[in-house]
C-alpha cells in the first residue's frame, strides 16, 4: 500500500514577501510585486517591468564568501529550503539524511552568470573566466546546493520543465515517498532569470506584456479580456514532503495532504498550447484519478493563468472539459497577477499558496480582474480574497514544450 504524503515545511521566496507568513498575508491583501527593472537597465527593451526580489541578501541563508560562488537561483533555493525545513521543525540531527531527498528545479539555471561570463569572455579573453562559471549555471546546482548545505544523502534531481517544472518536481517527489524510497523530500522550483538576455529573448518571441511599462500595477491580468501577455518574475518555492507516519513519528505540524499527481504532454507546439486544452484537461483528470477523487470533490484551481491570450482561454476550456457545468462552482485564480510568472518556480510558489488556502479556507484573488471576456465566465477570484471551505484544491502549471503538470491537495484527515 502506497504511503501517504504530507506537507509540514513550506519556504518561500517571492516578489511580495520572503518566507510563508509574509507571502501568505501578501497574497490575501492582494499586494502587487510588479514594478521597473533594477537587476539592469531596461530603457532599450520593449519590456521593462518585471516581479523582482527586493532586499535579499544571500548572506542572511549561507556563508557570504559561499554565496559569490553561487547564482542567484540557487541563492534562492538555499534560503527556501532553510525557510522550509525551519518551518517544519525538522531536526536534521536526529533523521537518518539518507532518508532525506532533494527535487529541486529550475527552468533557465544560472543565466545571470552566464551572461555575465559571455561578456567577459568578449571583453577580456577566455583566460578571464571564473573557475566557478559552470558550477553557477548548470541547472542542477539547486537540489545539488540544497542537498549539500542540509547534508540530504537520499535521492536527489532536478526535472526541467520550464513552467512547470516545479510541479513537476513535487509530484516526482511525492511519488519517491509514496514507494518508500524516502521518508522526506524538500521539493519546488526555483528561478532568477530577470537578466538582459533572458528578457531580450521572452520579448522577441512576444510572450511578454509591453504596454504596461508606465503602469506595471496592472499590467498583469489573468483572464481578464484586456490581457496582453505574462510579466516576468522571480523568485523560490519549496516545501517538506513527508510520509504520514513519519509526521505522525516525531509529532510534526500537518498543513494538508498530498493527495494526486498528474503529468503528460501537448506534442504540438513549443510555445503555444494545444487547441482547447485538450492535454491540460486529460492531466487534471490523471491527477484527479491518482486522487482518487471525482472532480465535485475539488472546490478551488489554483490556475497556471499566465495572463496570456492563449493559456486563459485554454486553461479555461480544459476546466471546462473536466469539470462541465460543475465549472460554474469552482474558484479558480491566478496569483500571477500579484508576482509576475516565476517560470520554473511558480509550480513550487503556487503549491504554497494552494497548500495555504486548503489549510485556510481562503482564496487569494487575481488582481486586476476588470474585464470579462467572451468564453471567460468562470469564478476568477475577483480583485479581492474570499473565504470559501477548500475540502481540495488543484494547481496546474503547463509549460513551453508542451509539458502539463498538475498536483492535488486535501484536507488533511487522520
Amino acid at each position: 500500500m502506497a504511503n501517504r504524503v504530507v506537507i509540514t515545511g513550506m519556504g518561500a521566496i517571492t516578489p511580495i514577501g520572503t518566507g510563508k507568513d509574509a507571502f501568505w498575508n501578501a497574497l490575501l491583501e492582494g499586494k502587487n510585486g510588479i514594478s521597473r527593472i533594477t537587476r539592469f537597465d531596461p530603457t532599450e527593451y520593449k519590456a521593462q517591468i518585471a516581479g523582482e526580489v527586493k532586499d535579499f541578501d544571500p548572506a542572511d541563508y549561507m556563508d557570504k564568501k559561499e554565496s559569490k560562488r553561487v547564482d542567484r537561483y540557487a541563492q534562492f533555493a538555499i534560503a527556501a529550503a532553510k525557510l522550509a525545513i525551519e518551518d517544519a521543525k525538522l531536526d536534521l540531527e536526529k533523521e537518518d539524511l539518507e532518508r532525506i531527498g532533494t527535487f529541486v528545479g529550475s527552468g533557465i539555471g544560472g543565466i545571470e552568470t552566464m551572461h555575465g561570463q559571455y561578456e567577459k569572455l568578449f571583453d577580456k579573453g577566455p583566460s578571464k573566466i571564473s573557475p566557478f562559471f559552470i558550477p553557477m549555471m548548470i541547472g542542477n546546482m539547486a537540489a545539488g546546493h540544497v542537498s549539500i548545505a542540509f547534508g540530504l544523502k537520499g535521492p536527489s534531481s532536478c526535472v526541467v520543465t520550464a513552467c512547470a517544472t516545479g510541479t513537476n518536481n513535487i509530484g516526482d517527489a511525492f511519488k519517491v515517498i509514496q514507494r518508500g524510497d524516502a521518508d522526506v523530500m524538500v521539493a519546488g522550483g526555483t528561478e532568477a532569470s530577470i537578466s538582459g538576455a533572458a528578457v531580450a529573448g521572452f520579448c522577441s518571441m512576444k510572450a511578454l506584456c509591453t504596454d504596461h511599462n508606465d503602469d506595471p500595477q496592472h499590467a498583469s491580468r489573468p483572464f481578464d479580456a484586456n490581457r496582453s501577455g505574462f510579466i516576468m518574475g522571480e523568485g523560490a518555492g519549496l516545501v517538506v514532503l513527508e510520509s504520514l507516519e513519519h509526521a505522525e513519528a516525531r509529532g510534526a505540524h500537518i498543513y494538508a495532504e498530498l493527495v494526486g499527481y498528474g503529468s503528460n504532454s501537448d506534442a504540438f507546439h513549443i510555445t503555444q498550447p494545444a487547441p482547447h486544452g485538450e492535454m491540460a484537461a486529460k492531466c487534471m483528470q490523471k491527477a484527479l484519478k491518482d486522487a482518487g477523487l471525482e472532480p465535485s470533490d475539488i472546490d478551488y484551481i489554483n490556475a497556471h493563468g499566465t495572463s496570456t491570450h492563449f493559456n486563459d482561454l485554454t486553461e479555461t476550456e480544459a476546466i471546462k472539459t473536466v469539470w462541465g457545468e460543475g465549472a460554474k462552482n469552482l474558484s479558480v485564480s491566478s496569483i500571477k497577477s500579484m508576482t509576475g510568472h516565476l517560470l520554473g518556480a511558480a509550480g513550487g510558489v503556487e503549491c504554497i499558496a494552494t497548500v495555504l488556502a486548503v489549510a485556510n479556507d481562503m482564496l487569494p484573488p487575481t488582481i486586476n480582474y476588470e474585464t470579462p471576456d467572451e468564453g471567460l465566465d468562470l469564478d476568477y477570484v475577483p480583485n479581492k480574497a474570499k473565504a470559501k471551505t477548500v475540502r481540495a484544491a488543484l494547481s496546474n502549471n503547463l509549460g513551453f514544450g508542451g509539458h502539463n503538470a498538475c498536483i492535488v491537495i486535501k484536507k488533511y484527515e487522520k
